[in-house]
This record gives C-alpha cells, structure tokens and sequence, in this order.
C-alpha cells in the first residue's frame, strides 16, 4: 500500500509545554485513520505541522512521499483540510465561497465550475449552491466544507473534529459522508475526534493523549473484551466524564 501520510518522530513545544512527544503515524491511501484523544491531546496541534501552519523541527513529515519541510508544494497539493473552526463566509453562497477558494488555487473559471459542481454532488449539496452558507443547517455548512476541501482533487484528507457543535443526525451524515468518500474515491483520511461512536471496529486508531501515542492498531484490537471507551480510559487514566461529547 501507498502510504498518503508519514509522521516520523514528531515533536512540538509551545514554550516550556510539550504539545508533542515523539510521535508516528501512518494513514495508508484509501484508508479512513481515526485520531483518536480528547481536548488538549494534541491533534490540532499535529494537523497544524501536517499542514505547515507550524513548522516541524524535529522528526519527518511525508505526504505520498514528498517531505514536507523540503518540499512542501508538492506535498500540500495532495492534501485536503477541514479544520474545527469553520472556513467559510457565511454571507455568500455556497458556490461563491467554493468559486473563490478555487481562484486561491488558481483553477480556470470553467475548470471551478466543473470541480464545484463535482464536489458539491459529492457531498450532496446541489440543491443549495446558491443559498447563503449562514442559512444551511450545521451538517449541511461541513458538507460545503468538506465540498471545498475537495476542490483541487486532494489524495488525502484531514478532518479535525469536524463534527463538533453537530446534531446526532447531522453527525452520523458527516461521518457516512467521509466514508462513502474513501470507498469511492479511495481518497485516504486522518479523522480527529473524541467521540466512540464514530469509530468502527475495522479502523485504524492512533490513540494520543498528552501529546504521546499510546497505541495504534485497529479499532476492535485495542478495546478488547471491555470495549473502546473502557480501554481508553485505562490507558489514559482520565476521568469517564471527559468523555462526554
């Protein structure tokens, strides 16, 4: 298999705070990889290196093969990002944000239009190209986010707890979404969350907390006979109330 993303002994410091320890991962192309710590673990922290918007010092950072730090074009042309925090203005519409963001990517007009109305078919979102993003329901506006994400045909995308702030329906959407996406496409992902229920037993799971991964492998082999959730919480030691979506 191709690997889509290669983390290599990565660390991060915000001052005397260790954001990052010593951490490696792997997301193959075509796979759907769920990140799995709660608030403060370091995912956004690892998603901002992976992206460039900080810069790794220590360790490698490959995306299908291109070091990140040598030659980080090549490398960020392949990626796709739905950060937490949203993207889009909401006083346009759909098709005007992802109209513009394609411009940032210095696609040609019809070349836009093509991917826009690929992307938006993707995620299901036709019927709202010309409505205002501030009027679409929470799962709708991550659709169109995810719609922009896609607009320059990425190989692999990183989603940072995209479905925070989501309804339980709206939530189940997204993630059927995402993976229909993989399946389909065989795009690769790297799924941040916090959330159990998003992960399915064939998975693969980077377990980190404080910054350090504390176990990798697929979603039914760390929980064991106890479950996910229980065998989370014995690893970390932290209290089931943190949990809570």
């Amino acid at each position: 298999m191709t690997e889509a993303l290669s983390v290599r002994g990565v660390s991060h410091s915000f001052g005397a705070t260790r954001a990052l320890d010593d951490v490696s991962l792997t997301v193959e192309e075509g796979a759907f990889v769920a990140l799995l710590g709660v608030n403060g673990a370091g995912k956004t922290t690892l998603f901002s290196l992976v992206t460039r918007l900080y810069d790794n010092i220590t360790g490698e950072i490959r995306v299908f093969g291109h070091d990140l730090r040598r030659n980080p074009g090549p490398a960020l042309a392949e990626l796709g990002v739905v950060f937490q925090s949203r993207a889009l203005d909401g006083d346009l519409t759909v098709a005007q944000n992802l109209s513009y963001h394609a411009a940032l990517h210095g696609l040609p007009r019809r070349v836009a239009r093509e991917r826009s109305d690929a992307a938006l078919a993707a995620v299901g979102l036709e019927p709202q190209r010309g409505k205002r993003v501030a009027a679409l329901s929470g799962g709708q506006q991550r659709r169109a986010e995810i719609a922009r994400a896609l607009l320059h045909q990425p190989r692999l995308l990183l989603l940072d707890e995209p479905t925070v702030g989501l309804d339980v329906k709206s939530r189940r959407e997204v993630v059927r979404l995402v993976r229909a996406l993989v399946r389909d496409t065989g795009v690769g992902v790297l799924w941040a969350t916090h959330l159990f229920d998003e992960i399915e037993d064939d998975d693969e799971v980077v377990l980190l907390h404080r910054g350090r991964v504390l176990e990798t492998g697929r979603a039914r082999a760390i929980a064991g006979e106890r479950g996910l959730a229980e065998s989370f919480l014995a690893m970390t030691g932290i209290e089931r109330e943190m949990l809570t979506p």
